[in-house]
């Protein structure tokens, strides 16, 4: 535990000291003034590493080069906190930002949210997705294999449990700041830290480890991404996070030139009414977009201190 969160605090500095380099890129700056890149360079988090999201990424360009009426330049970030990084070092004009990815950055100002993601819905007491209803946020989610001794948050004591990164929100910061909340000894526990959620599904349902911190509902969202399991019969939720966790931030560069804060923003209002926005929509699970609520964001800030005591 203690190594993990040393680990997390060598990220956040690592961050800190890029903050002040320049983009020798495209991007043309003025001193006190707006920026407006020639080539947008933008940037995502993938939810797996199976290649799928790889491919999606030559049609968002086109998606967005074709709204923007500029060249755009799509990237994929290796983990949460390498597009903090990208941003702070200017090399980022407009991330897709999981949410303790957007409040680190612009807490270091360098990040700005334009827009906030809406999610599918799930019922809170059978686990099934509301058909048709989106929220503005999520839980996290540890899930056990159904047939596990494991039945509640204490149970966890001595477990290995497959995490995200330090700097995911539902895969490792909520759920292990409720922990500590409710007095369980974190030494006791093997964190191991894995590098997507359908491997950490494969890794609970091959006993590998006793559960895992994940998103909430995602045995839908990676059905088909774990072999010929039934996630839904195989994964039982042990616990939901009582936090609130904020969803994705749409977040640009603080002094990008509003006309094109506005002009991405519009871009990605009209995703749910085009195919290929749809597809795009997909990567993520996007329903909708609406306008970011900075507060629901602050709520990253007292998780990540809990989760660190």
């Amino acid at each position: 535990m203690e190594k993990m969160m040393q680990k997390f605090c060598l990220m956040s500095a690592t961050t800190l000291a890029l903050v002040g380099c320049n983009n020798e890129g495209d991007t043309e700056s003025a001193e006190g003034g707006d920026t407006s890149p020639e080539t947008l360079q933008v940037q995502f988090v993938p939810t797996n590493n199976d290649g799928s999201m790889e491919a999606m990424a030559e049609p968002f360009e086109d998606y967005l080069s074709e709204k923007l009426d500029r060249e755009v330049n799509v990237t994929l970030a290796t983990d949460f906190s390498t597009i903090v990084q990208a941003m702070g070092s200017d090399q980022v004009d407009l991330g897709i930002m999981p949410p303790a990815a957007y409040v680190q950055a612009r807490d270091m100002g360098a990040a700005e949210a334009v827009l906030s993601s809406e999610l599918e819905a799930y019922d809170r007491e059978t686990g099934e997705p509301l058909e048709g209803e989106t929220t503005p946020s999520f839980k996290g989610e540890v899930l056990v294999k159904a047939d596990s001794d494991l039945q509640n948050l204490e149970d966890l004591a001595g477990a290995n449990i497959a995490t995200l990164s330090p700097s995911s929100a539902a895969g490792y910061i909520y759920p292990v700041a409720e922990m500590n909340e409710a007095g369980i000894d974190l030494s006791d526990i093997t964190f191991t830290t894995v590098n997507d959620i359908p491997s950490q599904l494969t890794a609970v349902l091959n006993g590998q480890q006793d559960a895992a911190f994940v998103f909430e509902g995602a045995r839908y969202v990676f059905q088909d991404a774990v072999g010929d399991n039934d996630l839904v019969e195989d994964l039982r939720v042990l616990y939901l996070t009582e936090g609130d966790i904020p969803n994705d931030a749409i977040a640009v560069q603080p002094d990008m030139d509003q006309d094109l804060k506005d002009q991405i923003a519009e871009a990605f209002r009209q995703m749910p009414e085009d195919e290929t926005g749809q597809e795009v929509m997909g990567l993520w699970g996007h329903q909708d977009y609406t306008e970011p609520d900075e507060e629901a964001y602050d709520t990253l800030n007292q998780y990540t201190e809990l989760a660190a005591d």
